[in-house]
């Protein structure tokens, strides 16, 4: 299999969601609370993913929020999803129907800040070294991100609901990437999970 163009793996960052779970009212986006460590979620996970990937595709609800502008500024390019609560799938196929041009992309969740770069550089190395899809495990459990390949894009765009690209990883071989990486099981639901994991 030929090694993908190393410039054209694209990061994906989803980050419209609305997080009830942490906060029921809507007054508190998650994904700009302060973990343990004084790093803002969704800043955290995206600051990961660029300093390996040089394009990060940041999912947002809406250009001018607090987040939306923190992530921009940041260096992510937006993707505006304002039907965001029709579930994850919906964010991410605003995003894939964008870069639908990529070499492969590594999806990523916003609320997840605790992943180490060297996991997303590994996780990059297999898509470009020809990975349709790759996963990375710890202690034998499946994580986040996920890196998909092109094959894939055509079933990826017809995703619908919450799952996101989960049912894809149950009807198609996945590498197996081991890492010594608690952070890709660590997302961010409630108030008590900013606390910074041993």
């Amino acid at each position: 299999m030929q090694p993908h163009k190393q410039d054209q793996i694209i990061g994906i960052l989803l980050a419209a969601g609305k997080g009830s779970r942490f906060d029921q009212s809507g007054a508190q986006n998650k994904l700009l609370q302060t973990t343990s460590d004084g790093k803002t979620v969704a800043l955290a996970a995206a600051t990961t993913m660029l300093s390996v990937l040089p394009v990060v595709a940041a999912v947002v609800r809406d250009a001018d929020d607090a987040l939306a502008i923190a992530l921009e500024k940041l260096g992510c390019k937006l993707v505006i999803c304002p039907d965001a609560d029709q579930g994850m799938a919906t964010s991410l196929v605003s995003a894939l129907s964008q870069y639908q041009d990529a070499d492969g992309w590594l999806i990523a969740l916003g609320d997840m800040p605790h992943i180490r770069s060297g996991t997303i550089a590994a996780l990059v190395t297999q898509l470009r070294n020809g990975a349709d899809i790759v996963a990375p495990f710890y202690q034998g459990e499946r994580g986040n991100p996920i890196g998909f390949s092109p094959r894939h894009l055509a079933e990826l765009l017809l995703l619908s609901g919450d799952q996101g690209a989960r049912a894809l990883l149950k009807t198609h071989p996945v590498i197996r990437l081991d890492v010594d990486d608690p952070g890709i099981h660590y997302d961010v639901d409630t108030p008590a999970d900013l606390a910074t994991p041993n």
